[in-house]
């Protein structure tokens, strides 16, 4: 005869106690906390409101602009402000301007970049500290005091009012070359090695090894000369002469000196060339801070 037994199910036992975010910390802590966040917030809707105003009122029409208190939030949305501002002044044409000359200047500024941070590293060069050094002072001339010459040798050369004046003078940086300079010293020496023994000349090893190897740097550096590009004033306000030929931001400041200024068509004209610039922003936020940090420790 077979006795039969019949196991009792093991119980579950309780599950994961999941930490309390707050617990075991004392009031004071708590409170230092709370003010960080509070000021945390504060500095955000700081930063943030002026966009948000800028995209909302761009909607808004005449009443709502002229309204008091102001209005936060559009009642009707209405497109009047763009269409107003494209035809007050040759808007896609100073948008298309824009877009071309800060293009150009970011990719001049990376070739140049990468190949003076390529020969400051990997070249063979006498006194390198000494011609990298003088290569930085270029940094301590102020943008002011070579303006001015610049702007005479360009109009004697007859590029005044034409696209090569506007991107000539940024062409190259000494900014990128120290930035990128910093984040090829990162490559181990075993690399080059390697790429010796392996029959690549310099050529091939910059393009094939270097630069993928740097590309949250480029990224970094592509980003903020972008921005430095399409932020532009004075200089295309002194090369150029017609409104074809000038870029987005003297565009809208015609818009705000004109005799029947009107608020929604300054928004609208912020609002487009805002567009690119917090695009830029907020997707290669990540490559900018990777970019900038890079060669900070060795």
């Amino acid at each position: 005869m077979s006795l039969t037994t019949t196991e009792a199910p093991e119980q579950a036992g309780p599950g994961p106690v999941r930490p309390r975010p707050f617990a075991g910390r004392s009031p004071r802590d708590l409170l230092g906390r709370a003010v960080v966040y509070l000021l945390l917030a504060v500095a955000v809707l700081t930063v943030v409101f002026p966009v948000y105003y800028a995209i909302a009122g761009a909607f808004m029409g005449p009443s709502e602009l002229s309204s008091y208190p102001p209005a936060l939030v559009p009642h009707s949305l209405t497109g009047r402000n763009f269409t107003g501002a494209v035809d007050a002044i040759p808007l896609v044409r100073q948008y298309a301007n824009s877009a071309l000359v800060a293009t150009v200047i970011t990719l001049a500024q990376l070739v140049t970049s990468i190949l003076a941070a390529y020969a400051f590293v990997f070249l063979p060069m006498k006194a390198r500290a000494v011609v990298f050094g003088v290569f930085l002072a270029t940094l301590m001339v102020p943008w002011e005091a070579i303006i001015i010459p610049n702007y005479l040798t360009l109009s004697d050369w007859g590029f005044g009012n034409t696209y090569f004046g506007l991107v000539l003078p940024f062409l190259a940086s000494g900014f990128g070359t120290f930035m990128l300079r910093q984040s090829f010293r990162q490559l181990p020496g075993e690399l080059r090695d390697a790429a010796r023994i392996d029959g690549a000349g310099h050529w091939r090893f910059l393009w094939r090894v270097v630069v993928p190897l740097n590309k949250p740097a480029l990224a970094a550096l592509s980003i903020y000369v972008f921005l430095s590009a399409w932020n532009q004033y004075f200089w295309p306000l002194i090369i150029t002469r017609t409104a074809e030929m000038r870029t987005l931001q003297i565009g809208l400041t015609s818009l705000r000196d004109s005799e029947m200024a009107d608020p929604g068509l300054i928004l609208a004209g912020a609002v487009l060339s805002l567009l690119p610039t917090l695009a830029l922003v907020v997707f290669g936020q990540r490559f900018i801070v990777r970019g900038l940090t890079a060669g900070a420790v060795r």
